[in-house]
């Protein structure tokens, strides 16, 4: 119920804006959003996922596009990937920590922080973006490179 609530206030506003013209329909900018859910880590698939949920925003001329995110994070090439493409994107971008108990973690914080807008459903949470390392322990060297690089 609490979705349908942030749909019909982003289409709202979006609606809001247009304010009253006397363009034809055909001239007239659709107020449509378009959305895709992340549920996983952020690897080259999600990625791919995204940037397609992008490039259908910009097909469909949509006013937004809504990501609903729930992520424990994932790989820092990916995460700059999908962050760079959100960062260039005409579009804005709604990212929507959603549902309850959902989680935006480590990648997750910079895909959120890189919408034009970030929104959290109750009982969600946000944080604890620091870098690991799949091969075990790091030296402190490589451990202050890596968060540097963050």
């Amino acid at each position: 119920m609490k979705i349908l609530a942030l749909y019909i206030a982003v289409i709202g506003l979006l609606a809001f804006g247009q304010g009253a013209s006397s363009q034809t329909s055909e001239d007239q900018i659709s107020t449509k959003a378009v959305v895709i859910s992340v549920d996983a880590t952020i690897n080259p698939s999600t990625a791919e996922y995204i940037t397609s949920g992008i490039n259908q925003a910009l097909e469909e001329k949509a006013e937004c596009l809504i990501i609903k995110l729930n992520t424990p994070g994932g790989l820092l090439k990916s995460t700059r990937v999908i962050v760079t493409e959100i960062l260039d994107l005409e579009v804005p971008v709604v990212v929507f920590v959603y549902p309850g108990g959902a989680q935006a973690a480590s990648a997750g914080v910079f895909i959120t922080l890189a919408g034009h807008i970030a929104a959290m459903a109750p009982g969600t949470n946000i944080g604890a973006a620091h870098p690991v390392t799949m091969q075990g322990e790091q030296d402190s060297i490589m451990n202050e490179k890596a968060t540097n690089d963050a």
